[in-house]
This record gives structure tokens, sequence and C-alpha cells, in this order.
């Protein structure tokens, strides 16, 4: 370390900064500004953490905090009740502010950051039956919101934030412009009839309230001209009624995901249409149902049963087998 130093000082270089007055604090406000500076949706939830994550290691040394300190962070936030997705989206941002230290050269280690195990993967979907089950005991404009989630399996402010450019009504296509998706890549869903029905519908209600208001309106998806932003109490009341009280809207992109699977569509094909970077994240949305398992066996049964059905003919034809003694 103190050869470097003079290396510096004889190139005429600045001292390197002493990793000792390196601050937590300073670490994830650099984070801060590369998510900032890069234009990242995700800066809001860092924002989050790093509150919650400052609350123990606020003005403490970097170099300081070691594996087990960050356990106890972890271990007093399960504590309080938060759920381990919760607690790792935090230990993630101090992950990825150390390694950032270490590339600006303002400390010199980091501590080895663990992620809680998680056992979050849903395993509810929807028919087409439950969605307009649900969807007749919404608000007709969330309902259109919610049919519309439901065929494409997109996201909910993929949805809820779609506007009329998006809309090639000549190219047949949804689109999602690069930077406005989760993964940041561009995306394309077809019209298919049932979407452009959902399209139609929302055009005419659009322009009825265009007229009316004398403005341009470019949501999709809206409330009289104003954005939809809530709607979990009609939802969770709509799903009890429908007697699928544990439905999130989240769900239906797993539901999407189903349909698509159904539809024997190339699973290269399908991620592209709902935006799933890697097959390991799309194949926790492709959950098999019972009734799909069921509906297996049944055809396993059939296809036994017209090969028994074939062999009896191809032995009535032949006659009885020889006997051998």
């Amino acid at each position: 370390m103190r050869r470097a130093e003079l290396d510096r000082k004889a190139k005429g270089l600045a001292p390197s900064p002493d990793p000792r007055h390196c601050l937590v604090d300073d670490l994830l406000e650099a984070l801060k500004a590369r998510y900032t500076t890069e234009g990242r949706r995700s800066v809001e939830r860092l924002r989050y953490s790093t509150a919650q994550l400052l609350r123990l290691f606020k003005e403490v040394q970097a170099m300081r905090v070691t594996g087990a300190d960050v356990l106890r962070y972890a271990q007093l936030r399960l504590k309080e009740g938060a759920a381990p997705a919760s607690v790792n989206r935090e230990l993630a941002a101090l992950r990825a502010a150390y390694p950032l230290g270490l590339d600006n050269d303002v400390i010199t280690a980091m501590p080895r950051i663990k992620l809680l195990p998680e056992n979050n993967v849903r395993k509810a979907f929807a028919e087409a039956r439950h969605v307009e089950a649900i969807c007749k005991r919404l608000n007709p404009d969330v309902g259109d919101a919610v049919r519309f989630a439901f065929s494409t399996g997109w996201r909910r402010t993929e949805v809820f934030t779609l506007t009329w450019p998006q809309v090639d009504w000549n190219g047949g296509f949804v689109r999602l412009e690069p930077g406005t998706t989760k993964n940041l890549e561009g995306r394309a869903f077809p019209i298919t009839p049932s979407l452009r029905a959902i399209l139609e519908r929302r055009q005419e209600f659009t322009r009825r309230c265009e007229r009316a208001q004398a403005r341009i309106i470019p949501l999709v998806f809206h409330h009289g001209g104003r954005r939809i932003w809530s709607f979990r109490r009609s939802w969770r009341k709509a799903c009890e009624k429908a007697d699928l009280p544990a439905l999130l809207f989240h769900d239906l992109c797993r539901s999407g995901v189903r349909n698509l699977e159904r539809a024997s569509v190339p699973r290269s094909v399908a991620m592209k249409l709902t935006g799933h970077k890697t097959e390991s994240i799309y194949r926790r949305y492709a959950i098999v149902a019972e009734a799909d398992l069921r509906e297996a066996g049944e055809k396993l049964a059939a296809a036994a049963d017209a090969n028994n059905r074939s062999s009896g003919r191809e032995l009535g034809s032949s006659g009885a087998p020889e006997s051998h003694e």
C-alpha cells in the first residue's frame, strides 16, 4: 500500500482516498447518483431501501461493516415484520453499493452480503370465466384494463400507463417503447380479436370524454380522462364475490403466460410478448394448473383406450392366437 502511494506521488497524482473516511452513507449516495444518471425506474425503491439501511448503518465506516452486521440487520428487519423479499431488496442495494465503492477506489474490501431465502413464488391464476366474473363487479374502466392484462400478461404499470400513440392500428400491434418496461426493452403484442374489442370500446369512450371536456386524453384506460391510480379495495371485494379471495392483479401476468403455453406459442416468442428476459423467470409464471393435468390424464387414457381397441381389432381379424404345447 505504501509503495503504491509513493508511486502515485512520483507520478504527480493525488493520494488515494483514505478508506477509513468512507461511510456507508457515501456508498449508498453514490449508488443513488448512478441510478439517477442512468434513469433507472427503481430509484424510488432504492431511496426507500437506503432509508431502511441507514437506520442501522448511518455514519458507520464502510470498512468496519462485517457479514455479522449484515445478518443482524436482516434479523432486525424480520422482527419488525418485513417480508424476506423486502429485506432482500434492501440488502441488494447494499451489495450493489460496495462494488461501486471498490471501482471508485474509496474502499478496499467489502463484507459478505448474503440474501435471505425466499418462498414467494405465487401459484394463483385465473381462467377466462374468473376474469369475467371479477370484471362484472368492477368499474367498467378498470374491468377493461383487467381483461387487457389477462390477454397480454402485461404488468399493471404497463397497462395503466398505455397511451393511444402506442396502439398501432395499421400494423396490428400494441407497443411498449424501450425504457418504459421493467427490463427497459421495447415490446409489441399483436392486436387479437379480443384485444381489438377492448381497444375499440376504450377508443369510443375516450372520444366521448374528449368531446365533453374539449381536450385530448392520451391514456387508453382512465376514469373520465383521469388516470386510474388505485382500486385495491374494489378489486378485493370483486375477487371475494367471485370466490377468488386470494387472487392478485399480478396473477393476471401468470395467467397470460399460461394462456400462451396452452396455445403452444414457442417459448422464445412468448417471452418477447410478456417481457420476460430470462427463461428461468418465465418458467416461474408458466404454472401448470390441476385442470391441465387432468386434461393430460384424459388424453392419455383416451390414447390408451384407442390403442387397446386397435389391438382388439387386429386380434379379431387374425383369429385366436396359436397354442404352443
